[in-house]
């Protein structure tokens, strides 16, 4: 499986980086938009190996990270273990059913993983419901503009870079509108490319410059509040 690395923000400069906790799967920097403050709850969904949580440890009080797979919680629990992290707790659990209680976190993050949910509309309701009167997210994603080919929808090392995941930006947005958020903005936009020697696997050469000249594909981190 290829592993776009080439989407992922660089974290080794930030407080709190621990490198054995960045699988570089991540699309951006949520935690450097996410307006954080001392003592604050934050949550963070799709925690994998922990990266996130590790770094806004150093900017807040307790920090949750939730994550579908059990490999990665005993990889990031284990993480937490050996620097002797006491403010951070992994747990097992579906984005789409958040097994926390209503109004528990200030703040939510998310690098590159909303996208992959089957439902975001569910992800995105469960968002709402576990965030404080107040509270808001910042969240990085891919979204596209135009068609992505059915090629390349297909495949499973797209995944790797949230890239077959993806859905319209218009239509990402008003999922979050339509859950309840308001005072949403788009933090940061940046292109994506897809190394050609990639798309020539999967795209003939008609199929390579059509996507060429109309496949507009973006990681945004977006920010949104209760």
């Amino acid at each position: 499986m290829v592993e776009f690395s080439v989407f992922a923000d660089d974290y080794s400069d930030l407080k709190g980086y621990t490198e054995a906790a960045d699988l570089g799967l991540g699309c951006g920097l949520p935690t450097e938009f996410a307006k954080i403050q001392k003592g604050q709850t934050v949550l963070d969904l799709g925690s994998g190996a922990g990266n996130n949580c590790f770094v806004v440890r150093a900017e807040t009080g307790e920090v949750i990270g939730l994550d579908f797979t059990p490999e990665m919680i005993d990889q990031a629990r284990q993480n937490a273990k050996k620097l002797g992290f006491s403010n951070i707790k992994f747990l097992y659990g579906d984005i789409e059913e958040i097994p926390l209680s209503d109004n528990i976190a200030d703040v939510v993050v998310s690098n590159c993983v909303m996208n992959l949910v089957p439902s975001k509309e569910k992800a995105f309701a469960e968002t709402h419901r576990i965030l404080k009167s107040g509270g808001h997210f910042s969240i990085s994603d891919v979204v596209i503009e135009g068609e992505l080919p059915k090629g390349l929808k297909s495949v499973a090392e797209m995944y790797a870079g949230c890239v077959s995941g993806a859905i319209q930006k218009d239509t990402y947005l008003d999922i979050i509108a339509k859950s309840g958020f308001k005072n949403i903005e788009i933090q940061k936009q940046k292109p994506i490319t897809i190394p050609t020697d990639i798309l020539e696997k999967y795209l003939d050469a008609d199929g390579l410059a059509a996507f060429n000249k109309a496949q507009e594909i973006y990681s945004i981190t977006v920010y949104a509040e209760k």
